[in-house]
Formats: C-alpha cells, sequence, structure tokens
C-alpha cells in the first residue's frame, strides 16, 4: 500500500478527488498548530545549545540520514562536538510499547544497535557518526538528556523533526528528493505533503537530493530568500554485512561479474538505489523493493536464488544477525558543496553573538 501511494501521489489521478476535501482539512490543522507555535500559545522547549533540524516536506525518504550524518562530519572538522536526536523508534513496536517508552529516552550504543524497538536510521547514525545519539517520542527530553549525559556536546542536529514544533530550533534543514519532488503538490492524503510548499520559505537552507536544475522546484518563487545547495550521493565502497570486509566499487564490478545479483532495499524510495546501483556499472541485476523500514528476517533471502545480494547500509543493521556469504551492502557519503559547510559553520557563528 505506502508504494502503491508514494507512486500515485506522483500524478493526478481520479480516486484523490475525493480525498481533496480530507487534504484541505489537513491543511488548515497543519496551518492552525504551525501558527499556534509561532505566536508563542503553545510552547516549545528552548535547548542551552544550538539546535540544527534535518527534515523534509513531504512523505518517502529524501536522503535525511545522509545529511545528518555529513553535518556531523562538517560540525567535527570545525571543532565543535555534536550530538544527535531522534524520534527514532522502529515501526515495528507495538502501540502499546511505543507508548509505554513515549517518555522514555535510549541512547542508541552497541549494547542495544539490534534492538527491534530502535530504527534503523537511529542504528545507523550511531554506528557511523561517532556522536552520541538518543531517541525519544519526546525530542526535548533526548536533548535534554543526552545534553546531561554529555556535557561537552555544543551543537545538537535532530534527524527528521521538521514538523516537530516543540523543540526549538535555530537552524531548519528541509530536504527535498529531485526525482519526486512534491508530487502532485497536494497535502496529505491525496497527496505527499506534509506541510505545503510555501513552508520552505520560513527554513534555512534547502538541499536538493540528486542531479535536477533547481529551478524545476520554483524555489526562486517558494523560497527567494533561502540558499538552496544540490547533493549526490558519493565515495562508495561495498561492506559485507557478517565480517566487515570493505572492498571498491571497482573490485566489486570484477568479482561479482558473473555471479547472480540481487539488489534489495527496504528504504522509502527503493528505485534510488537500484538506480544508482546501475549508475555505477551494476547492470545484470535482479532487484526487490521492500517497504519503507522493513523488518528484514532470515526468510526474505532463504529463496532468493542469488550469489550475492546488495542492500542499502540502512537495511543491513537489520540483517546482521542472520547475514551469510552473499550480503553485501553500499556504503554511501553524501556529497554537497564546500559552500553549505561554510554556510552551517556562519549560522552557528552568528548564534554566538
Amino acid at each position: 500500500m505506502e508504494a502503491w501511494l508514494l507512486r500515485e501521489w506522483q500524478r493526478q489521478s481520479p480516486w484523490q478527488i475525493l480525498l481533496r476535501p480530507m487534504s484541505w482539512i489537513f491543511a488548515v490543522l497543519v496551518g492552525v498548530r504551525s501558527g499556534l507555535y509561532r505566536a508563542g500559545l503553545l510552547k516549545n522547549a528552548r535547548i542551552t545549545v544550538p539546535v540544527i533540524v534535518v527534515g523534509n516536506i513531504s512523505v518517502g525518504g529524501t536522503g535525511k540520514t545522509p545529511v545528518v550524518l555529513a553535518i556531523a562530519q562538517i560540525l567535527a572538522r570545525s571543532g565543535h562536538r555534536c550530538g544527535l536526536i531522534s524520534r527514532g523508534y522502529s515501526r515495528r513496536v507495538a502501540a502499546d510499547v511505543r507508548h509505554a517508552h513515549a517518555a522514555n529516552v535510549i541512547e542508541v550504543v552497541a549494547d542495544n544497535a539490534g534492538s527491534a524497538l530502535i530504527s534503523d536510521e537511529a542504528q545507523l547514525l550511531a554506528r557511523r557518526s561517532g556522536a552520541p545519539v538518543y531517541i525519544s517520542a519526546d525530542r526535548a527530553n533526548a536533548a535534554q538528556s543526552l545534553l546531561r549525559d554529555h556535557p561537552d556536546v555544543d551543537v545538537l542536529v535532530c534527524d527528521d523533526g521538521l514538523q516537530h514544533y516543540a523543540l526549538r530550533r535555530d537552524i531548519e534543514i528541509c530536504v527535498i528528493d529531485a526525482t519526486r519532488g512534491f508530487g502532485n503538490g497536494a497535502m496529505l492524503p491525496a497527496g505527499p505533503l506534509r506541510e505545503p510548499t510555501t513552508r520552505l520559505a520560513r527554513v534555512d537552507a534547502i538541499i536538493v537530493n540528486g542531479i535536477a536544475a533547481l529551478e524545476q522546484f520554483s524555489l526562486d518563487d517558494l523560497a527567494p530568500d533561502v540558499p538552496a545547495f544540490q547533493m549526490k550521493l558519493g565515495s562508495e565502497w561495498l561492506v559485507h554485512v557478517r565480517d566487515g570486509t570493505v572492498i571498491s566499487i571497482e573490485q566489486g564490478l570484477a568479482e561479482f561479474s558473473t555471479k547472480r545479483i540481487l539488489a534489495c532495499a527496504g528504504t522509502g524510495n527503493p528505485a534510488r538505489f537500484f538506480s544508482h546501483l546501475g549508475d555505477l556499472g551494476f547492470n545484470a541485476v535482479e532487484t526487490r523493493a521492500f517497504g519503507d523500514h522493513h523488518p528484514f528476517v532470515e526468510s526474505d533471502f532463504a529463496r532468493q536464488n542469488a550469489e550475492i545480494i546488495v542492500m542499502t547500509e540502512k537495511d543491513a543493521v537489520k540483517c546482521g544477525a542472520f547475514a551469510d556469504d552473499r550480503m553485501w551492502f553500499m556504503r554511501v557519503d553524501a556529497i554537497l558543496p564546500e559552500a553549505f559547510a561554510e554556510f552551517v559553520i556562519k549560522r552557528l557563528s552568528e548564534l554566538k553573538k
């Protein structure tokens, strides 16, 4: 259903007309809620260090997690000590369990990195960033707990919290997927938008993930005063899921050239991963798309007639317990212009004045 909706939201369909009134109601509710926070009638928590929020205005994967990791690297290079916060709970967790943990904070560390309670993004952030990662349904609570336990942290980066107005933020960064954009332009449930595109005028920076002309998103009209940056995924390596062996893409192409390859992805945009593999030269690949945050189990791969299985790093964190010799993941980094790093550091320095 999720994959079907994401496809349908890319175009105007007759059935969506029936949902338009619900979209209008949703838009009104979103606008009222946002306005109440801006007016101070709904309170948000002020954290003692600068907070950078990375999010999006649409449903589906846009590449937020690689951006968060890139920002963590930028901050580390500039001498900052950052901490990462996220809602971070797995979709697999039943509603009653999620409710029971709503007020709790979990630090994502090696001992719990394989927990079904913790989302794949949070596990990936903990493994890659080298920064403390705290999760909670109450992001302000997570932030305060992190700062109490790690008093040397001087910047917080919030993964996927653009609509979580209960946490006051100093810098907002919105990520747009170049292939999907704003879909059919409608709000939920008739379209993919969580907030209207006019929201872009209030963020501090926009990142477009993928090779696309910025003009096609009408950013000059929607957010004329907001700097926009293009991002691509690069610095690719292949990593063996079970033993951590790392090989170059070139070595992988040579060693796997005569083998039956299956590419699988349980992400918000599996097609982007499959296309990326094709661009790198893995052309004879069978693909299998799973739902976003799919809870992988050993049986998902037992009947696959493949000699090599290539997956995303986010999916690999859920396969370590049963990984076999066929399984590799592609490690990638967000490649952002130096101007983006300069923007982040400059904004942080302005906040201290």
